[in-house]
């Protein structure tokens, strides 16, 4: 018994009716609360993020600002699938005899890959970054993460066997990432000096882990539903919180007292600055 009573009705507001859709296996209650508090969670990183940007000089808050809006994307994204939105029933392939995955339609979040198709190419910026890789580089690798996350969710929307293929497809695009992350830019990284590698390499190798982690997550909830959504939730959850705010925070922590110039990323002249230092000048030669 609850002393104060159940406040979360989202699933029952957004329900089977709003799009149309059909889905057996979905969230509850409970899955919607563990949305709720990433989107909680995800939203306090993003203010933490610009705050601890603001901390620094206006020329040096591009990794900061970088997390900041990966972080608001997240909580986006985790506020509509708290809401029960942002969803499609999808016909399983394989039909489970227990009793949280039994059914036909499973609840399938298209909002997840909209989120991953926004966020995987700025976590990837921060990292490129701080090795000192150049935008071509960063457009090169920012097209490869688009296909491991667009064949996943054409997998995800299949029904048939046939969503297999595409798992191979985002796998061999996930291997690319990380040969480029382990060898060319940790490569560049180590040329810029000691630090800049060792800043660079730990959340880079990480992050490699993480997103190894995301097609597995996809095998057990979309692909072979084994887990159900709720349970889900929490799978992507976590994954989520370490590349969108835990490894952030490991690089800006690596990259605190490095110079970024030296990363080829010129910091925005101080007008204020530049103004004093012309008066100061002129006042001398006077």
């Amino acid at each position: 018994m609850y002393i104060f009573p159940r406040s979360n009705r989202a699933i029952f507001i957004n329900n089977d009716a709003v799009n149309g859709a059909h889905a057996d296996i979905k969230i509850t209650t409970h899955g919607s609360d563990v949305y709720w508090a990433w989107c909680a969670f995800m939203g306090l990183f993003t203010l933490l993020f610009f705050a601890w940007g603001f901390m620094r000089a206006e020329g040096r808050r591009l990794f900061h600002n970088l997390a900041a809006f990966t972080a608001l994307i997240a909580a986006i994204c985790y506020f509509t699938m708290a809401s029960n939105l942002g969803w499609t029933g999808i016909v399983v392939e394989w039909h489970r005899t227990n009793h949280h995955v039994a059914g036909d339609t499973r609840q399938i979040f298209y909002a997840r890959y909209i989120e991953w198709f926004l966020t995987m190419p700025l976590i990837l910026s921060n990292l490129y970054f701080a090795a000192g890789m150049s935008w071509q580089s960063l457009a090169q690798i920012t097209l490869v993460a688009w296909i491991f996350v667009v064949t996943r969710l054409v997998g995800a929307l299949i029904s048939t066997t046939y969503k297999w293929g595409y798992f191979v497809f985002s796998l061999v695009s996930f291997f690319y990432i990380v040969y480029q992350l382990f060898f060319a830019v940790r490569t560049h990284a180590t040329a810029l000096g000691d630090d800049i590698r060792k800043a660079y390499f730990f959340p880079a190798a990480l992050q490699s882990f993480i997103w190894l982690l995301y097609p597995i997550a996809w095998g057990v909830c979309e692909g072979g539903n084994l887990i159900a959504p709720d349970s889900e939730a929490v799978f992507y959850g976590i994954l989520d919180i370490i590349s969108i705010v835990c490894i952030p925070c490991l690089l800006l922590l690596g990259l605190k007292n490095i110079d970024v110039a030296r990363l080829g990323l010129e910091p925005v002249a101080d007008p204020h600055a530049e103004k004093a230092a012309h008066n100061g000048n002129g006042a001398n030669a006077a």
